[in-house]
């Protein structure tokens, strides 16, 4: 069974201004999100499933998602703040939904393979859709004790921005490359000899680039909804008067190792990882695009 992949794309509309408004970033008019289904598609999997706000989904079915009419197949799932077990009510300052975690969650209903997760707005590159479509194509839930999952890691240096800070997930792996743990780090910049965390009361400040992070490129097996069920009602009790909480999928991961349920693989990638943190990136993001189609790595015209 081929691999799905789960694109988080909830917050897409407010990011930008309006999905109309996305900037182009290739030389035929193509967003981020064209080069992941694109890597997608030739690393084998079999369907994606854009994670959105349902007030967004005609917009972006005209604007995004026809654009892989008979390349994929193609589904949607919907993430809103209303979507919250039985016993619970939304505290009137909520205004927005629950994180990450949540929208993983969210995609319980139309998910039944392996399948991986990534942000809309990440270049991910070639590798780690390769690595994560390889991976996930030899899992299964029957009869495994432990549930496998996995992640992509990517070098720190290669995930850095030249015009500012940026928040990363500094990983500690065993010898077998299984992930320990995940320290969120939240304002590293780029130095002459590497990386330093400016935030000093973080558990790291000196950094030497050379580490494995978390970008948020995730892979799991549908035995991961049930566990997050129970996780996400445990933040409830605690979090849910907290108007601007979240629930995101690092917390739950690391939760699901410390409790034995889950072990996850570090797939390491060798690509470079791309966004525009600041808009004075986006130059460094179409040239580094130019670059790799020059390289033949992706054609001019990707659709």
């Amino acid at each position: 069974m081929k691999p799905t992949l789960l694109v988080l794309a909830a917050g897409m509309g407010s990011r930008y201004g309006g999905l109309k408004q996305l900037d182009p970033l290739g030389p035929s008019g193509e967003i981020i999100i064209d080069y992941s289904i694109y890597d997608a598609i030739q690393a084998g999997f079999g369907k994606v499933i854009f994670l959105i706000r349902k007030d967004i989904e005609s917009v972006f079915i005209e604007t995004i998602g026809n654009r892989y009419t008979g390349k994929i197949d193609i589904g949607y799932a919907f993430q809103g703040v209303q979507d919250i077990p039985k016993g619970f009510s939304i505290p009137p300052e909520r205004d927005k939904p629950w994180g990450t975690g949540h929208a993983v969650l969210a995609a319980r209903d139309v998910i039944n393979e392996p399948f991986a997760v990534i942000n809309a707005d990440d270049f991910y590159g070639r590798t780690g859709f390769k690595l994560m479509a390889d991976y996930l194509s030899s899992k299964s839930d029957i009869d495994a004790k432990i549930a496998k999952f996995a992640m992509v890691g990517f070098t720190l240096s290669k995930t850095l921005s030249e015009h500012g800070t940026v928040s990363r997930g500094i990983c500690t792996t065993d010898k077998g490359d299984l992930l320990v743990d995940v320290t969120e780090l939240t304002k590293i910049a780029k130095t002459v000899n590497g990386a330093k965390n400016l935030a000093e009361d973080e558990p790291i400040t000196d950094l030497t680039a050379d580490e494995i992070v978390s970008m948020n490129m995730w892979g799991f097996t549908p035995a991961i909804f049930a566990e997050l069920e129970k996780l996400f009602i445990d933040f409830l009790e605690k979090d849910i008067n907290t108007p601007k909480s979240e629930f995101f999928i690092p917390f739950a991961v690391d939760t699901m190792i410390q409790n034995k349920f889950a072990e996850v693989k570090v797939l390491k990638s060798s690509d470079s990882w791309f966004g525009v943190t600041y808009q004075e990136d986006k130059p460094i993001v179409i040239e580094s695009i130019k670059k790799l189609i020059n390289d033949g790595i992706y054609p001019k015209k990707l659709f």
